[in-house]
């Protein structure tokens, strides 16, 4: 075998091991959650989606939409700490959620009959599916463009 393939085979399973063994359990990779101490590891998924066409009257109507958005949050599984919204006219709103996995938000554009939001989570017990399936069911886009991204 070719002596610096062997050669750099070493180092990187020396770099490997004095790596995980310098480092702490806490900061190594790992897809689940420590339940024994109950922390969160660094991991997070990010829901990002764009509405298009969107029901005009469902979008418009920024009193019940508050509450279907906070009820779509509240369906991931986060815990809300505390949210604010901004309106801008009689139809539209901009918001953020605060949650102890990190946020949401929302910003509306009814002249499009469109709005984004996004839900970041840390962890891995919250889920962005019954979030998304919320705020599909209200709003009735006919055209969305979702992406999930899963940081770590």
């Amino acid at each position: 075998m070719n002596v610096k393939v062997l050669a750099a085979a070493l180092f990187l399973s020396i770099v490997v091991y004095v790596g995980f063994r310098f480092f702490p359990t806490s900061m190594q990779p790992s897809l689940q959650e420590d339940s024994s101490q109950n922390k969160y590891l660094f991991l997070g998924t990010h829901f990002l989606a764009s509405y298009k066409g969107c029901d005009s009257a469902a979008l418009k109507n920024i009193t019940e939409f508050k509450k279907v958005f906070a009820n779509a949050v509240q369906s991931s599984g986060a815990t809300i700490l505390e949210h604010s919204f901004t309106d801008f006219g009689p139809d539209s709103m901009t918001g953020t959620f605060t949650l102890s996995e990190s946020h949401a938000s929302i910003h509306t554009y009814p002249e499009h009959n469109a709005c984004f939001v996004d839900l970041f989570t840390c962890g891995s017990h919250c889920h962005w599916e019954p979030f998304h399936a919320i705020l599909m069911d209200y709003l009735k886009p006919k055209t969305v463009n979702p992406q999930v991204i899963t940081r770590n």
